[in-house]
């Protein structure tokens, strides 16, 4: 394949770094997962392609992805939880691991001296395995849901390579994103979170029959979520700007146990209002990284409250073991 040939094979704006950054090898993914193969059909150019409308097809992809590039062997969850875009979840990754090394002269921070929260880490434990398998970090996920907590621990211990590197804390109030998680003397370099999009039942099925019709040129007055996902991984009151709002508000109250608070920014809509209530609770620093997959945009939005002279300082206590 020529250099030419390869930069048409990419998908666009995913990050140098992403393992998916070219089209995906179906013949090396049906060899890690065999089932894989009966979900093979032509897209609209006629090119072999996934069945993206079918949830199922969706799922055996992903654990393709995971064992194919990732090395995880054992990755399953029930049908009815959120099954997440690998690519996608691989670029906040790696753009936050970006983020870190600029504090750390460029140079990205590895190793489990790095401590990360990922609020909301799902059955599917998606973030923790990209980070532990690309970087080495420790994670701490939690969760809301008891049942999705019990299903990421048995991902993390059934794969070796994550199972030191991963706990889990039952979030036992839904409207708390830090409160009850993070520990008063606890020092975390990095939070990530992928808010609940949907503000409704209503709003979350509408825009999953336009992501049918997207898919199949089907209207649907019951469709079938091809990435699934129970309410609480999709839907909460307000929807994604209420909970970034209140994300921030409650971060003020830990503003020097974490380096760098982010979340990911579905909604364009929602970001001036963020920036509002970023100046009003007197942030150090903002960051906003462009994101983007195929036809779709979003952005992670980081923000922290030290100083420079105290992300020096946090440097230079924590990451010397890890640079």
């Amino acid at each position: 394949m020529t250099p030419k040939d390869k930069k048409q094979q990419e998908k666009p704006r995913l990050h140098p770094r992403n393992q998916n950054r070219e089209r995906y090898d179906l013949s090396a993914l049906i060899t890690s997962i065999p089932e894989l193969k009966k979900h093979i059909i032509p897209n609209k150019h006629g090119q072999k392609s996934v069945d993206f409308a079918n949830p199922q097809a969706v799922k055996l992809l992903n654990k393709a992805l995971l064992h194919h590039y990732y090395g995880i062997e054992h990755w399953d969850f029930p049908d009815k939880n959120l099954c997440p875009p690998i690519p996608g979840r691989a670029d906040y990754i790696h753009h936050v691991a970006d983020l870190l090394s600029e504090n750390n002269f460029g140079k990205i921070p590895t190793g489990d001296a790095i401590l990360c929260l990922d609020v909301g880490v799902g059955a599917s434990c998606i973030y923790p395995i990209i980070g532990v398998v690309e970087y080495g970090w420790k994670f701490i996920g939690s969760e809301i849901d008891p049942q999705s907590i019990a299903t990421a621990e048995h991902i993390a211990s059934s794969n070796p390579r994550l199972d030191k590197l991963v706990e889990f804390r039952l979030q036992s109030k839904s409207k708390d994103a830090f409160f009850g998680i993070i520990n008063k003397e606890e020092k975390i370099d990095l939070s990530i979170c992928n808010p609940p999009f949907h503000a409704s039942k209503e709003d979350a099925d509408n825009g999953s029959r336009r992501k049918v019709k997207n898919l199949t040129g089907k209207k649907e007055k019951v469709p079938e979520l091809n990435f699934a996902g129970i309410s609480s991984e999709l839907i909460c009151d307000g929807g994604e700007n209420k909970f970034i709002q209140n994300m921030i508000r409650e971060s003020g109250k830990f503003s020097k146990n974490c380096l760098w608070f982010t979340t990911l920014v579905s909604k364009q809509s929602n970001l001036k209002g963020i920036y509002k209530s970023l100046e009003n609770h007197k942030v150090s620093q903002v960051r906003t990284i462009p994101m983007g997959t195929g036809n779709k945009s979003s952005r992670i939005v980081a923000w922290s409250f030290l100083t420079k002279e105290e992300q020096k300082e946090w440097r230079e206590s924590r990451w010397r073991i890890a640079v």
